[in-house]
């Protein structure tokens, strides 16, 4: 009785999926995790019967054969939830006691972030072989049939200039999402003027707009607004969704950009100030609406790398965002245009 008491004892101290197996692998404790990630334990059953994966059973197999301890990667549980766990067997001799103990730790986190940073690797070498490939196609042209032919040679210097622009653009945007990405968590306190920095934007992006035969439009920004931020990343955040607007809304058109006072923002908790992007182009479905925000995430790929996208802006913008504690809302329907919100607190305040 004394064994069986401290044995629940441990099995509810654990916070993690445990269960305790006897010498002749049943089943003789499982406390709520396990339960709550296996079903229901009942004792004296069987172990395979608890959970049926080959790889646990001869891990277990193994230990009460004399091994001290078992530890692997497996995927537990049905097709309609999948999870990535670490099974730790040990071995348990005690008065009383001789079997093992069996721990399960959700890894599934760790497992998806391995996988992000796998497929963001995959993702560069992509975005970086296809410029490099086509520079080391013309500079073999360049050496053999095209060496006498000045036009040929022209038109294709003109090509690898894009091409090495392209690869310029997508380094310098990884090397500004590292950069984001390590100062999300120190929130930016020094106050700057909103209104001006929209001010400095839109005449930066007019030049540009007025080629693209789109007339950019810049509401309530007539006064100072004090918010507190880094005006650098701000920039960046404002310039990054004005120059899409004007790349992506229709020509001829208007982009307009507002600057409004909200009294009370409730996800914030408190005042902020919105600021609303809206163009008049094609708009997006919305089934890539939730995603535009994913590194090298495209609606269209072709469009996008023909305009100079590295597919790394909005997730720029997004982190930007997050570290000023503020918050960004995508709205758009097909046909209908595009409007990105960006709405930042107007203080400190406790967020």
């Amino acid at each position: 009785m004394m064994i069986e008491a401290r044995l629940h004892a441990l099995l509810r101290a654990v916070p993690v999926p445990m269960l305790v197996v006897d010498q002749r692998a049943r089943v003789i404790g499982a406390n709520e995790a396990a339960e709550a990630l296996l079903g229901a334990v009942p004792g004296d059953r069987p172990f395979v019967t608890a959970l049926r994966h080959p790889e646990v059973n001869a891990a277990l197999d193994a230990v009460l054969a004399g091994q001290d301890r078992a530890r692997l990667n497996v995927t537990l549980g049905s097709a309609d939830r999948r999870v990535f766990c670490e099974v730790t067997v040990t071995a348990l001799a005690a008065p009383g006691l001789s079997g093992a103990a069996v721990v399960i730790e959700d890894r599934s986190r760790d497992e998806e972030t391995e996988q992000m940073r796998r497929d963001f690797v995959a993702n560069v070498s992509h975005e970086l072989r296809t410029p490099l490939t086509a520079l080391m196609g013309f500079i073999e042209t360049l050496r053999g049939p095209a060496r006498n032919d000045p036009a040929a040679r022209d038109r294709f210097l003109d090509i690898m200039e894009r091409e090495a622009g392209r690869m310029n653009r997508l380094v310098a945007d990884l090397l500004s999402l590292s950069r984001v990405e390590q100062d999300e968590r120190r929130r930016p306190a020094q106050a700057l003027d909103l209104a001006g920095l929209l001010r400095s934007v839109v005449t930066t992006l007019n030049p540009a707009a007025a080629s693209a035969l789109v007339r950019l439009e810049l509401l309530g920004a007539d006064s100072k607004v004090s918010v507190p931020g880094d005006a650098d990343q701000l920039v960046q955040v404002f310039h990054n969704l004005i120059e899409n607007a004007v790349k992506y809304g229709s020509s001829g058109g208007v982009v307009t950009v507002t600057l409004e006072h909200l009294t009370h923002e409730p996800v914030l908790r408190g005042p902020a100030w919105s600021v609303s992007v809206v163009d008049r182009g094609e708009g997006i479905e919305p089934q890539h609406l939730p995603r535009l925000t994913e590194r090298f995430y495209r609606v269209d790929t072709h469009r996008s790398r023909e305009k100079g996208g590295t597919g790394l802006g909005l997730a720029i913008v997004k982190h930007i965002i997050n570290r000023h504690r503020g918050r960004l809302r995508i709205e758009s329907e097909r046909g209908q245009g595009s409007r990105f919100t960006v709405i930042l607190p107007e203080t400190i305040g406790r967020i």
